[in-house]
């Protein structure tokens, strides 16, 4: 019996760019009802507007909330509307792809450095959250049998690059929260994995003071001789979401084309 995808949603936290929104392109193709919650500015708007189009057209079901996935009062904002659309539906995928860190270094003359708030802030919003969130769906019964949870961390996670101290103990402790996620809420059918992404072109990385060699290095490491694209990750997000992928939890996996073997 193959099974309805349309009666399922998928949230996507930091939907509207990158890796988040690649996901949620490929998961509405895979028939999936998509939830986008993202923040971004006025001025953005009309040109993620039309991404949001696209999603639209593979004729499932769409919401998006324009507001910051991190704050209290918003996270109750957004639940109290969305189990509106939702209906009886249930939540069967969480995909948390929230970058919001500090790019400083440690030692700078001139510049501004890395300060243990910047280390609180980046911490807060690129790992903590994943749990926030996990139990807001989970306190209200919104998420399915045999859901999935998947995050986004990085070889920095374990190797150190300037000015990407703050992520890089973000990424460390995403990764070991949702090992523990995967722990203990399994008895609830929840399954929930890392994603590794290989150094990948997006608005993010173009952050990181430096990342031109950061990409140049990359494509050399590479035995695929390319970076990785937002794709190749949501290519992957879409197998560990099918039925035959739930036996998969609690791991990293890297998607990055070889990069990390050298």
């Amino acid at each position: 019996m193959v099974e309805n995808k349309q009666k399922y949603w998928a949230i996507i936290l930091g939907g509207s760019s990158g890796l988040g929104l690649a996901s949620a392109k490929k998961l509405a193709q895979d028939g999936f009802n998509i939830c986008i919650v993202h923040r971004n500015a006025r001025s953005e708007m009309a040109e993620i507007l039309q991404e949001f189009e696209k999603i639209k057209s593979q004729n499932i079901s769409f919401v998006n909330f324009n507001l910051d996935a991190l704050n209290i009062d918003s996270q109750q904002k957004i639940i109290s509307e969305f189990k509106e659309v939702l209906g009886e539906a249930k939540v069967k995928i969480l995909v948390h792809s929230i970058a919001k860190g500090n790019l400083k270094a440690m030692v700078s003359e001139g510049d501004s450095i890395l300060s243990s708030d910047d280390f609180m802030i980046t911490f807060q919003a690129m790992a903590v959250s994943l749990y926030d969130w996990t139990q807001l769906l989970f306190q209200n019964k919104l998420f399915a049998e045999d859901a999935r949870i998947i995050a986004f961390t990085s070889e920095g996670s374990s190797k150190p690059w300037k000015y990407y101290a703050a992520v890089s103990a973000a990424k460390a402790s995403l990764e070991a929260i949702s090992r523990s996620i995967a722990l203990e809420f399994a008895p609830f059918g929840i399954k929930c994995n890392c994603i590794q992404a290989g150094v990948t072109n997006t608005r993010s990385l173009q952050m990181i003071p430096g990342s031109e060699n950061l990409i140049k290095n990359s494509i050399e490491r590479n035995p695929n001789k390319r970076l990785t694209t937002p794709e190749d990750v949501a290519n992957v997000v879409s197998l560990l979401c099918k039925d035959e992928a739930n036996w998969i939890t609690g791991n990293i996996i890297p998607v990055d084309g070889g990069e990390h073997l050298q």
